[in-house]
């Protein structure tokens, strides 16, 4: 298969390049230097000279508190990009997939959110990444949509990334504990994307790791326990106190419905899939 990845020097992205060619795949990757996906003109013309069999965009502006003060630029990449790639796409005739995020949702729920909840986004950020699902789908029917979060892996920059080596060196780590979501391990994520991409069927789906919703704290504590006695203490505080510009939903734990209904088994546990990142 040849894959064009938009977003590869990002966490998924880089996840995606490597389980991608280890696959055997021809494999065109573009960081956001390379390929500005806001960029209508470029992103129709490279991918008509690369002729992919599958598109899969992990480009986004993930600076959810940023958004609030920079609107134009968060629905530019999150909501005009993943639109101008869904229309080369289409004119290629080839697979299209995008990602997007929990945050589309308000949190007000109780349980886990499934592709049946109607999104209701809190902040400029999400409503961009709604945005770009929309846009995407109005732009070619045949795109899959895929809903993910509280992502890790190697080489994140983010919390759930980087607690494992500041647990490690003993740090003193404030995590969050009254708001709940689902884990997704970035390698994990990356093999259903290219799965999602053979399969080739249009929807939206979400792919989190199987198991109980948790909190930056809970998810800190068994990031301790797989590491064992490193000296680092948690602080447990409230998403309130951190004054934060963009409001997060409390809780944004979700399922799939439509993953099975075309053969595809549920992800792993999150907590294997911790000490599986733990090992590595």
């Amino acid at each position: 298969m040849r894959v064009f990845i938009t977003g590869a020097a990002g966490l998924v992205g880089r996840a995606l390049c490597k389980h991608c060619e280890q696959c055997g795949d021809d494999v065109f990757a573009y960081a956001h230097k390379e390929l500005d996906i806001t960029n209508r003109d470029l992103v129709r013309q490279m991918i008509a000279e690369v002729r992919p069999d599958a598109v899969i965009n992990c480009a986004a502006w993930t600076n959810v508190d940023g958004g609030e003060s920079d609107p134009e630029r968060a629905f530019a990449a999150n909501a005009s990009g993943p639109e101008n790639l869904a229309l080369a796409c289409r004119d290629a005739e080839c697979t299209f997939i995008t990602i997007s995020t929990d945050y589309v949702f308000d949190g007000v729920k109780q349980g886990f959110y499934t592709e049946l909840d109607e999104p209701h986004p809190l902040s400029v950020y999400a409503a961009s990444k709604l945005e770009g699902e929309r846009l995407s789908a109005r732009a070619y029917e045949r795109s899959i949509i895929v809903r993910t979060g509280y992502v890790f892996g190697p080489g994140g920059t983010n919390y759930l990334s980087t607690v494992v080596d500041r647990a490690r060196k003993g740090e003193r780590l404030t995590a969050i504990d009254d708001t709940y979501g689902t884990p997704t391990y970035g390698k994990d994520l990356a093999e259903r994307l290219r799965q999602l991409a053979e399969l080739n069927v249009p929807g939206i789906y979400h792919v989190v790791n199987s198991g109980p919703g948790v909190t930056f704290e809970q998810f800190t504590r068994k990031v301790l326990d797989l590491l064992g006695d490193t000296g680092a203490v948690v602080e447990a505080v409230s998403s309130d106190s951190l004054k934060r510009p963009a409001n997060r939903p409390r809780n944004s734990r979700m399922r799939c419905l439509q993953s099975e209904k075309i053969g595809l088994a549920p992800l792993r546990d999150w907590e294997t899939a911790l000490k599986d990142f733990v090992n590595s």
